[in-house]
């Protein structure tokens, strides 16, 4: 307790040096109020500490991550404040009674004698009154007294309270805030354990402490949040009690091949001799010598193994799984294609004439690269999505191949399916399939914004058609609300890949063509840099925005030149949504640097982590069911934005 005492006595005198000043109140109240300041750093240093540390350890939330915190949290805003605003009352209380517990200089212990103001001799005011149980609990003074003495002992503490859960819930962005609870939680039984101070010194103390602790939060702001690199890495780690992956040979990953089931117990497998390679058998002991039988008696045959099923599945009982890796180097390689020079011989025709296959119903809408039509398939009898070139020449030709090419191998639920492309008397013809629906565009439109759970299961789906189409090296581009599809049954659906390309695609438009929308344009893509998935991930978070806003998150130009420039200049987003639970993962979403953006995998699970929280399924539909009536009233001849 001396040590305390000791340190307590080094901190007053230390204030009363910075400053003390001889002024109403007096130079020691002022150097109460400058101590408390001095305290007040301390909490702010462990919400700095463990920002930094946050910095590399993202949200790894283990026993030893979680004890350093607690330890910092304990020490920092629970341990030391304690000690030293109890070490200052008891300092005070020494010079008070005289017992020389504590010991100052003959000029600052004259000083402790003098006094201004109401507060009189200082030795007295500081020492020698009630402590804050007793003129809260006990009161003896009349209201007005006795309110000051709330507002000094309570409201004040509360105030600094507030401040200190924000510096730590700062310190914990881009990641759950529970840990946040091992600051202020100790700073708050800080706090009420601090009662038995003298009451008008714990109210200086806590009147120096206020202003510190409001401006804690600008350090901690400006190291910032860690990276969503490192906060992606700690989804990526292998569970290292979890059993090693299967190695599967080249062979197998190049035909798509799976390892057959193991047997029962205690029944030798059957081993494959495809490709030269056999996995050793694990040992059985030998079977036991048959009984001899005598000739002319029938032999006891053993028993026949019992079925394996074969390696690959059965195709009528579930579609197989598709050579993912090849279709992946498809994507990214997309090969020759089935074009000459100019002047040399035309190869065949790289498709079959369909001979007028398909038989058209209605126009479902126009892009820049085609006309998309709802035509009914003859032979199959099925409806179908058919989008036919404007003007079927070789360029044209060649961009729709490649978009066949790199939609074939995307496979996702909520993807649009190619089945087809035919030659048409009209042109190429690239067979989709038809999705029933309302365009979101549409839905926002007519029944206003969507709410925050019908926004998360949107936003997980599409960031997860787009995981697919990324993982296959292909790119949308041009993700907006009319390129999203609400079924009748609220489900969402990605389609429109017209300008979708595959990485290491050469530009197949005319120099200086704009290629996507300007008002959901990423700005390195409108200012002509390549696009990326970053640029898909900024434009599906702006779709979002518009779902929960009804607005673009630029807001609206009067012309798409206008548009294009705002986002090429990195205009601020002025439409983002107030009041919604996603503004935050939208702001660092729709960031101006795209190093600096949650990557798909990222949004996906900071949503399923939301949705949890407040008791939803990431199932679900997206809306409303949309009821028949409205999808056959849209207007689908207006042309796609």
């Amino acid at each position: 307790m001396d040590a305390v005492l000791e340190l307590a006595a080094s901190l007053l005198s230390f204030a009363h040096s910075i400053f003390g000043p001889g002024i109403c109140p007096g130079d020691w109240v002022w150097a109460t109020s400058t101590a408390g300041a001095l305290i007040a750093l301390l909490p702010v240093l462990g919400t700095v500490i463990i920002a930094l540390v946050r910095k590399f350890t993202g949200n790894t939330y283990n026993p030893v991550t979680l004890t350093v915190f607690g330890v910092i949290g304990g020490v920092t805003a629970f341990l030391l404040p304690w000690l030293l605003f109890n070490g200052v009352g008891s300092a005070y209380r020494s010079i008070f009674t005289g017992d020389g517990a504590v010991t100052f200089t003959a000029e600052e212990m004259r000083s402790f004698q003098e006094g201004t103001c109401w507060v009189g001799p200082q030795n007295s005011y500081l020492g020698g009154r009630a402590n804050g149980y007793e003129v809260l609990f006990h009161p003896y003074e009349t209201w007005p007294m006795y309110l000051l003495r709330i507002g000094a002992l309570v409201v004040v503490p509360a105030v600094c309270l507030l401040f200190v859960i924000l510096q730590a819930r700062a310190a914990m962005r881009r990641g759950p805030k529970w840990p946040s609870r091992l600051i202020w939680i100790p700073f708050a039984i800080m706090a009420v354990l601090s009662l038995p101070v003298e009451a008008n010194t714990a109210a200086h103390l806590w009147l120096g402490f206020l202003p510190i602790s409001i401006l804690g939060l600008v350090p901690v702001y400006v190291i910032g949040p860690p990276s969503w690199g490192s906060v992606e890495r700690n989804y990526q780690k292998p569970d290292a009690g979890g059993p090693p992956p299967p190695q599967h040979s080249q062979a197998q990953a190049q035909h798509g091949q799976q390892h057959p089931p193991q047997p029962p117990p205690g029944q030798q497998p059957q081993h494959s001799q495809q490709h030269g390679q056999q996995k050793p058998p694990p040992y059985v002991p030998p079977p036991p010598v048959p009984k001899y039988v005598p000739q002319g008696q029938p032999s006891v045959r053993q028993p026949p193994p019992a079925y394996v099923p074969p390696p690959l599945p059965n195709p009528t009982l579930r579609e197989p799984e598709p050579d993912r890796a090849a279709l992946g180097k498809l994507a990214a390689d997309p090969g020759p294609l089935p074009f000459t020079p100019r002047g040399a011989t035309p190869p065949p025709p790289p498709v079959k004439p369909s001979g007028s296959r398909f038989r058209k119903v209605r126009a479902l809408g126009h892009g820049g690269f085609g006309t998309v039509w709802l035509a009914v398939d003859t032979q199959l009898d099925r409806t179908v999505a058919v989008k036919m070139a404007h003007a079927p020449d070789a360029e044209t030709e060649e961009r729709m191949l490649r978009e066949a090419r790199a939609l074939a191998a995307v496979h996702h639920p909520n993807c649009v399916r190619v089945y087809d492309i035919v030659a048409e008397p009209d042109g190429l013809g690239l067979v989709m399939e038809y999705i029933e629906g309302q365009p979101l565009a549409d839905r926002v439109s007519r029944g206003g914004p969507l709410d925050d759970v019908a926004v998360a299961r949107l936003w997980i789906t599409m960031a997860g058609a787009l995981s697919a189409a990324h993982a296959k090296g292909v790119l949308h581009r041009d993700v907006k609300p009319s390129n999203i599809i609400i079924d009748p049954n609220g489900n969402a659906h990605l389609i429109d890949f017209g300008i979708a390309r595959s990485k290491g695609d050469s530009t197949l438009t005319a120099t200086g063509m704009m290629v996507g929308t300007p008002d959901f344009l990423a700005s390195e893509t409108a200012a002509g840099a390549n696009a990326t998935p970053a640029s898909d991930a900024w434009q599906l978070a702006a779709t979002v925005s518009y779902a929960l806003t009804g607005k673009p998150p630029r807001g609206s130009r009067d012309n798409a030149m206008a548009a294009l420039m705002a986002a090429a200049k990195g205009e601020p987003l002025s439409e983002l949504p107030l009041r919604s639970a996603h503004r935050r993962l939208l702001t660092a979403s729709l960031d101006a640097e795209p190093a600096r953006r949650p990557t798909l995998n990222t949004v996906a699970r900071e949503l399923s982590d939301w949705l949890s929280r407040e008791g939803h399924t990431e199932t679900g539909p997206v809306t409303q069911i949309v009821r028949r009536s409205a999808i056959e009233q849209a207007d689908r001849t207006r042309p796609m934005r």
